[in-house]
């Protein structure tokens, strides 16, 4: 079992930047696909960033230039660097992890509980 939690969400202005971190536990994720999505409110969650195992990375068109994947082996954290912020950003990030044995995600099997990044105008 892997257990995923999330961290680093708050109340930011537009423009700024966040770090958002996924601390794994149960097993090392530091081989594993993956992947960083966000729920706005009555919104459909949505794919934000993938990580792949070989160290590829691949962005949502909407974050593309701004948020960066990346992943620290020794603490078995991922990461998502959110800069430039804007008011549409605002959701429930989530990180997600695939077990499987492909390079790229084809399906996650675990979740974390989400952390609320806010950004204001």
């Amino acid at each position: 079992q892997v257990q995923l939690v999330e961290s680093g969400g708050g109340l930011v202005q537009a423009g700024g930047s966040l770090r958002l971190s996924c601390a794994a536990s149960g097993r090392t994720v530091s081989n594993f696909p993956m992947g960083w999505f966000r729920q706005a409110p009555g919104k459909e969650r949505q794919f934000v960033a993938a990580a792949s195992r070989s160290g590829g990375t691949y962005y949502a068109d909407s974050v593309k230039g701004r948020f960066s994947i990346s992943r620290d082996s020794a603490k078995n954290t991922v990461y998502l660097q959110m800069n430039s912020l804007k008011p549409e950003d605002t959701a429930v990030y989530y990180c997600a992890a695939d077990s499987s044995a492909s390079n790229w995600p084809s399906g996650y099997d675990y979740w974390g509980q989400g952390t609320q990044v806010t950004v204001s105008s």
